[in-house]
């Protein structure tokens, strides 16, 4: 289901219809009554009378149902924001939904360089989280992108110009999305997508450009234990000597220890406490 200007597109049977919210739907005036992504039954009349229960749902942007967020970065022009890659795979979690980093603009960098991206990037692996490096100028990587989400619903985010458009225009069933430019001057990419649009896979399976993806900060986490968990790596066989322990100042903790063995990435614990410092002093302090 897709959203334009106040009408629902619903797809069944490879047939497109357009719908309106009856009534008894948009009563409460809730942007979230119907979204990208839902499951919806719709009348004779073309009036959607259900919204299907969700397994998900992003606030910013809005869309349902997602079964991985591709977090696409370019290697170079806009330089590879790492700090954002992270706050992004939060957002995931945060979600519940299976995240996968996208590194473009392979083709603008050397060999060496790609090794340095799998070296900052290492804890990946830890996370269980995939990493493509793809060019979508030379169609580099693109069919194993393709191959991986096959018949699922993937949201792609990132920054503009990192060639989000480009990507989606080689793995949709036909060229629909703008490309835009990088800015040479501001080193990032003029913003090309207005609307967020559900679109076809060739090997079967939807996308959703999401614009403004750029913008998502640190999620609506409400107390240190609940940003812990978005940290699965932190679930070390070890216990620690405090059963309250926030992994942050406390003497015996077994986090703490595997950061210093290697078994934690650093970069990632690193992470951890710049959240928690700026969620402690701008959100928990004035609750």
């Amino acid at each position: 289901m897709t959203k334009m200007q106040g009408f629902y597109y619903v797809e069944t049977q490879g047939q497109i219809h357009e719908c309106r919210l009856r009534g008894i739907l948009k009563k409460t005036d809730r942007k979230d009554n119907c979204i990208v992504g839902d499951v919806v039954e719709f009348s004779e009349d073309h009036s959607i009378t259900k919204v299907f229960e969700r397994k998900n749902i992003i606030h910013r942007p809005l869309v349902a149902n997602i079964d991985y967020i591709v977090i696409q970065f370019s290697a170079i022009d806009p330089k590879l924001d790492y700090e954002r890659i992270n706050v992004l795979i939060l957002n995931s979690y945060y979600y519940k939904i299976k995240p996968l980093i996208i590194i473009n603009k392979i083709d603008l960098i050397e060999e060496e360089d790609i090794e340095e991206i799998k070296n900052n990037l290492h804890y990946l692996k830890a996370l269980d989280i995939d990493l493509f490096f793809v060019s979508t100028t030379e169609n580099i990587g693109i069919e194993e992108v393709s191959s991986y989400i096959k018949d699922r619903i993937t949201a792609f985010g990132g920054p503009s110009g990192v060639g989000k458009s480009s990507i989606l225009n080689l793995l949709q069933k036909s060229v629909t999305l703008k490309v835009g430019e990088t800015s040479r001057k501001l080193k990032r990419g003029k913003h090309t997508t207005r609307a967020t649009t559900l679109l076809h896979l060739k090997e079967g399976g939807f996308v959703i450009d999401t614009p403004g993806f750029s913008s998502v900060d640190l999620p609506e986490i409400k107390n240190v234990q609940e940003l812990i968990d978005l940290f699965p790596e932190f679930s070390v066989d070890e216990q620690c000597r405090f059963s309250n322990c926030i992994h942050v100042n406390e003497p015996g903790c077994a986090v703490k220890d595997a950061v210093e063995r290697g078994d934690i990435s650093k970069e990632r614990y690193e992470f951890f406490l710049r959240c928690y410092e700026k969620l402690k002093t701008e959100r928990w302090n004035k609750l």
